[in-house]
């Protein structure tokens, strides 16, 4: 799986989901004026793009564990202070954020209750840790008709439905889990439109996460095999995927 991808690929595949979520995500947290936000697994900036509205660039910090995508904030946004570093370690004393936010990361960290003990570690006391994590276990994430498609051909094959956080309740449980009450948890749901089936399609052979991933470790022969059987799942063009994220928050 990877994600040391360059921007405009990443973009292609996940930016049109997440950049309408990050709005979203951001209010859900109550991010805004005169705090300081910390953007953990930033990627290429979506997030962090909002949170610079909201808060001004040099109120805030991203931090993400790719080379090209701190990179890429740091080019996009340069008074941000983005930093190369994993959600287990994070590079910043305690209580130094108002508001510390992970937005579709929590399911890929190593230990992601290591993670989340560390946004709240340099959360202040009465502020406000947020993450989601697209619903792929109940079938309303933004890749579902791929993974259907995936099963269909492949039953054996994993998918990300069993990654953490990926269910209803499991991001809540993770936050109790390492001390953090009360927690309050909201789906919030994004819209992406598509001229046609090539155009859903491109964005998998970028080779971007463990979608991607799956499509280049496949024959020629599979892959449009796989396309074949995407196609028809999907409506006729130009056709909207709606796309589902489960969203928690707690205070400090």
């Amino acid at each position: 799986m990877s994600f040391e991808v360059d921007a405009s690929a990443y973009g292609e595949f996940m930016g049109r989901y997440s950049e309408p979520l990050a709005a979203e995500f951001a209010a859900f947290a109550d991010a805004g004026p005169g705090q300081r936000a910390l953007d953990v697994g930033a990627g290429f900036g979506a997030l962090t793009a909002v949170l610079v509205e909201l808060l001004g660039a040099r109120a805030v910090a991203a931090v993400d564990p790719s080379a090209a995508a701190v990179s890429a904030i740091r080019l996009r946004l340069p008074d941000v202070d983005a930093r190369q570093a994993p959600a287990e370690r994070l590079p910043f004393p305690d209580s130094s954020f108002d508001r510390v936010l992970a937005q579709l990361v929590v399911h890929f960290m190593d230990d992601p209750r290591a993670g989340i003990a560390e946004m709240a570690r340099v959360t202040r006391p009465g502020g406000v840790v947020a993450a989601c994590v697209w619903d792929h276990a109940g079938g309303l994430g933004p890749l579902a008709t791929f993974w259907r498609a995936v099963r269909d051909l492949d039953p054996d094959a994993p998918d990300e439905s069993t990654l953490p956080g990926t269910r209803e309740g499991q991001l809540a449980e993770l936050f109790r889990s390492v001390g953090l009450h009360p927690v309050e948890q909201a789906a919030l749901t994004v819209s992406a439109l598509f001229a046609d089936v090539d155009a859903w399609w491109r964005p998998f052979t970028l080779g971007v996460g463990p979608a991607g991933t799956y499509v280049a470790n496949l024959t020629a022969e599979h892959r449009e095999g796989l396309r074949a059987r995407c196609a028809e799942l999907l409506p006729p063009g130009p056709f909207t995927v709606d796309a589902t994220a489960w969203a928690v928050r707690a205070s400090s």
